[in-house]
């Protein structure tokens, strides 16, 4: 099994669209890539925590390649946002893959610099990448938001 994680605005929407990918063993939602220790929900929505709104995704490599998980994460999200996605607004829900390794890193970069090249968007990229850093898994009312109650919101 193999790790990747995606920030792209709020943690609900993005979790629904790779549960229900071939592939995908287990979605999980929670927060990385800030300063704090076991944040909370209501830390994170301050901005001040330096977090963002993540999905910790496990997948079996055999049947679904990290390329084309990116391949989802551009399609799901506007990569070109500056720290918003649709009404949400804060560093928190900004665009972001986060590497486990250097084989991810040079595919994460190399498919934002091709979207990039695409012409798909007027405006470039702001999704940054980085290294996997502390996943700290949200509340257990976050956690298949969407699918407990019987909603989904992509697809």
């Amino acid at each position: 099994m193999s790790k990747a994680t995606f920030a792209a605005g709020c943690f609900w929407g993005v979790e629904a669209a790779f549960q229900k990918i071939e592939g995908v063993i287990d979605t999980r939602v929670g927060y990385t890539g800030g300063s704090v220790e076991n944040p909370t929900y209501e830390e994170v929505c301050t901005g001040l925590t330096g977090h963002a709104e993540a999905v910790e995704i496990t997948y079996d490599s055999t049947r679904i390649t990290y390329e084309e998980l990116l391949n989802i994460f551009w399609k799901i999200h506007d990569p070109t946002t500056p720290d918003r996605q649709g009404p949400d607004i804060g560093s928190q829900y900004r665009s972001m893959i986060f590497y486990h390794d250097d084989r991810q890193k040079q595919q994460a970069q190399e498919s934002k610099d091709k979207l990039d090249k695409s012409g798909r968007y007027r405006q470039p990229l702001v999704t940054g990448i980085a290294a996997a850093a502390t996943f700290y898994p949200a509340e257990e009312y976050h956690q298949k938001y969407f699918e407990k109650r019987s909603r989904s919101s992509y697809g």
